[in-house]
């Protein structure tokens, strides 16, 4: 890290810019080593936004190009939100999962799924039969599918709540509705401007920035004249940090009996290129049963919309793609739920795009942390207290 001023012309070693999943597992990680943490919020609480506003899912690594951060910090994240949740009380289910050829047009989509869960080394993968499918899944038309044991869904706002309490208990603070407006690099360190709910400014000093904005990642950073687009700065080559947001909606299904069809998630065939995983099955560990989430892209200068909006149009695409799964489910079987944004490095023309994890003389950047980022919040940490080490 770099040389730091005197301590007592520092408000905190580290400070944390955004209090959810990611930065409070940051923020435990770095109280624990002994630092001195501060974390600013602009919300009125933690989790506001991508944190809790998911499916809850605990991916096993499937998906992702080998080698990636997505591989490597899912698989190593998978058993380790088991044994936090365990041990912290987060309400937590090992459910598993199955992702579903539906048609026989999609066993070749199935076959590239399933090598790729093999080169990933995902924990006990399997490609299965139908009949063993429906065995699992009655109600669902499976012709043939691949069984993930280690997948599960935890409480995602728990989990968060729970990294707040342990960052705290070491002595970590927090400062929600309070929103940075500049960010300066001075001797030692950095010099950060902020102000509260009621308009008042202040600033505070820090050795190390975490960025860890979510959405705001980029905006963050352009405060410290990085290009969001790539290339030189101060003579450091700079990634890509610009971000968009892709937004998912959900439909909840709110008839008990047509919830009890589903024990487990249930996925279709991955939308890679469309920003998702496609529409799928997902239960929480309330034994609720939720369709989604959609993969939307919207306009860069749209405000993000936490409110469900319903239309026809929307109506009737959720109850078409829940149909695929539960072939009998009726209209009034389905209810708007909630909505999310995932803030993407990935371009609505590219496929995925990894985790952007980057470090910089003491300033560290989180950019396009959506999913798998629940999964991998406590190794995402842990990369964030080796840049600092």
């Amino acid at each position: 890290m770099t040389s730091t001023p005197q301590a007592g012309n520092l408000d905190a070693e580290v400070v944390i810019i955004g209090a959810g999943a990611v930065g409070l597992a940051v923020a435990q990680r770095l109280a624990r080593d002994g630092r001195s943490v501060l974390v600013v919020e602009r919300h009125e609480g933690m989790a506001r936004e991508t944190s809790s506003h998911n499916s809850g899912v605990v991916h096993a690594s499937i998906y992702y190009p080998t080698g990636s951060l997505k591989h490597r910090l899912c698989w190593a994240g998978n058993p380790r939100i088991y044994e936090w949740a365990e041990a912290h009380a987060v309400p937590v289910r090992r459910t598993g999962k199955i992702i579903v050829a539906l048609s026989e047009g999609e066993r070749g989509g199935l076959d590239e799924v399933y090598q790729q869960a093999l080169a990933n080394d995902v924990r006990g993968v399997e490609r299965i039969t139908g009949a063993r499918a429906r065995e699992l899944e009655p109600h669902i038309p499976t012709i043939e599918a691949i069984w993930s044991p280690s997948t599960g869904v935890v409480d995602n706002y728990a989990l968060a709540r729970s990294y707040e309490a342990e960052a705290v208990a070491h002595g970590a603070l927090i400062a929600y509705r309070h929103e940075v407006t500049s960010i300066t690099r001075v001797p030692g360190g950095f010099e950060v401007a902020l102000r509260d709910a009621d308009g008042v400014a202040s600033t505070l000093r820090c050795a190390a920035l975490v960025n860890s904005a979510g959405h705001r990642a980029a905006d963050v950073a352009a405060m410290l004249a990085y290009p969001l687009d790539g290339g030189t700065h101060e003579n450091i080559e700079v990634p890509v940090m610009r971000q968009r947001a892709n937004a998912g909606r959900y439909y909840d299904i709110v008839d008990p009996a047509a919830a009890r069809l589903v024990t487990r998630p249930v996925y279709p065939l991955p939308e890679h290129q469309a920003g998702g995983l496609g529409v799928h099955l997902t239960v929480d560990t309330d034994g609720g049963v939720h369709l989604g989430p959609s993969t939307e892209w919207i306009a860069e200068d749209d405000a993000m919309d936490y409110r469900h909006v319903e239309t026809p149009e929307w109506r009737a695409k959720f109850l078409e793609g829940g149909r695929r799964f539960l072939p009998g489910l009726r209209d009034d079987q389905i209810a708007p739920g909630q909505v999310g944004y995932r803030p993407k490095i990935q371009r609505p023309d590219q496929g995925l795009v990894d985790f952007l994890v980057w470090h910089d003389r003491g300033y560290v950047h989180l950019g396009g942390i959506e999913s798998p980022g629940l999964t991998s919040s406590l190794p995402l940490a842990d990369e964030v207290a080796a840049a600092l080490r």
